[in-house]
């Protein structure tokens, strides 16, 4: 298939009732697993340091406290091959339940482990051990949910339908900003010892929610076809690497990008700004909840725009405009200017990243086949999350190096922005638009 949509046939309307039910439960879900997530980040630019490193300088703990965050995304290639493993062998649907609900607990027992004051050196290692399952919770989760929206599409709208699960990435950022906005309304002491876990104890009322939503939604109808021929892969994570390993790479390197924004933004730039600038902490968090809300009807409109003029060229745009901003970002939040800094948080993410993100899960799906699908979208998906989520942890490094000056950091935005681009060009959406005319290969 070329990068293009195909024309199709009108869709009957309970195909497309059932196509609207699935994405939004497919939304939903995604919604509560990003939001546990995120809240992980947050806390670990606001709160880690002083509560489980408090002997480090704060340059030290920050860096510490990174470390722990950056191991979710380390753990997430691992939950891209056992539940694209198993996603491909018995089901997408069974494999989004499982990853929300290890995803929920991890991240309410996050919200109950004591810091270091009270438990010494096993506060740090117990968090680090629940970022891990939240990593394989997380990096099994979006191949299914996408998978899901994007195999029960009507054919020729992939693009749209699949930006649905992407959406709860900005819902989940919404949710997880609004709950430390509230409670970072408190005095330091109250924010320190027990307001930042109200919005991980929050995740179980959520989780509860999505799992309901989930176990109601019918398995996809591409997957319910292999299994009725028997034409499940028996490896299908091994024939996804030795068939489509080129495939995988060229996802990866195009993912790396589009973590990059959002993590280097939300978690570093968060941290940067409030401790070395001295930006307001609830001011900086309104810019990201503002670019959240934005990313909410940007990241559906272009996965709809990738419909009518191809996914490339939309993900495209989007790696050109960040390579292009990446220095004037950091200049405009350099003003401590408010209205500056709205602006350059809103540009950057409110259009660059769903700019990538809105057709990602329509161009990655039609990257493999069915039989091996959920593996090959997964393992690329997730490596490229595993490096760009590590670079807020280069970029910490070099802010220790070059005594907190930004250019470091808007240069390594701008080289990820050129590479990510690169791997792009090497991208071929090859599967039917159409599931009733896949083929394998």
């Amino acid at each position: 298939m070329t990068d293009t949509s195909v024309s199709a046939p009108p869709t009957p309307p309970d195909t497309r009732r059932q196509s609207t039910k699935v994405a939004f439960a497919s939304l939903i879900g995604t919604t509560v697993e990003w939001y546990d997530f995120y809240i992980y980040g947050t806390a670990a630019a606001l709160v880690f340091p002083q509560l489980f490193f408090p002997d480090f300088s704060p340059g030290a703990g920050l860096l510490a406290a990174l470390s722990t965050y950056a191991v979710g995304f380390a753990a997430r290639p691992l939950g891209g091959m056992v539940f694209g493993h198993y996603g491909d062998r018995v089901g997408r649907k069974k494999m989004l339940v499982i990853s929300l609900l290890a995803m929920g607990l991890a991240t309410l027992a996050m919200g109950l482990v004591p810091g270091y004051a009270q438990i010494g050196i096993l506060a740090p290692i117990i968090i680090v051990a629940l970022r891990f399952v939240q990593g394989v919770a997380v990096g099994g989760e979006w191949g299914g949910a996408v998978l899901m929206a994007v195999e029960h599409a009507p054919p020729g709208k992939r693009g749209f339908y699949g930006s649905w699960p992407q959406i709860g990435s900005a819902l989940g950022l919404v949710l997880s900003t609004a709950a430390f906005s509230a409670v970072g309304v408190l005095p330091d002491d109250a924010f320190l010892s027990w307001g930042w876990r109200v919005p991980f104890l929050l995740s179980s009322i959520l989780i509860i929610v999505g799992l309901v939503v989930r176990l109601r939604i019918m398995e996809s109808p591409v997957f319910a076809q292999l299994e009725a021929s028997g034409s499940t892969a028996r490896m299908p994570v091994k024939e996804a690497i030795t068939r489509h390993g080129g495939s995988v790479l060229g996802a990866a390197g195009a993912f790396i990008i589009i973590n990059t924004v959002f993590y280097l933004v939300t978690v570093l730039g968060l941290s940067w700004a409030t401790t070395h600038l001295g930006v307001p902490r609830g001011e900086f968090l309104g810019a990201v909840l503002a670019a959240a809300v934005i990313m909410c009807f940007t990241v559906p409109l272009f996965g709809a725009l990738s419909d009518k003029v191809g996914r490339r060229p939309v993900f495209a745009a989007g790696a050109i405009l960040v390579a292009a901003f990446a220095f004037p970002l950091f200049a405009l939040i350099e003003t401590m200017s408010t209205p500056l800094l709205f602006l350059g948080v809103i540009v950057i993410m409110g259009l660059g990243h769903p700019l990538m993100y809105g057709p990602q899960a329509a161009l990655y799906s039609e990257m493999f086949p069915p039989e091996v699908r959920y593996s090959g979208a997964s393992l690329g998906y997730q490596i490229g999350g595993m490096l760009g989520g590590l670079v807020p942890l280069v970029a910490s490094a070099l802010l220790l190096r070059y005594d907190n000056a930004s250019w470091p950091m808007a240069a390594l935005l701008a080289a990820i922005a050129v590479i990510s681009l690169l791997s792009l060009l090497t991208i071929r959406a090859r599967y039917a638009d159409d599931p009733a005319k896949e083929t394998t290969a």
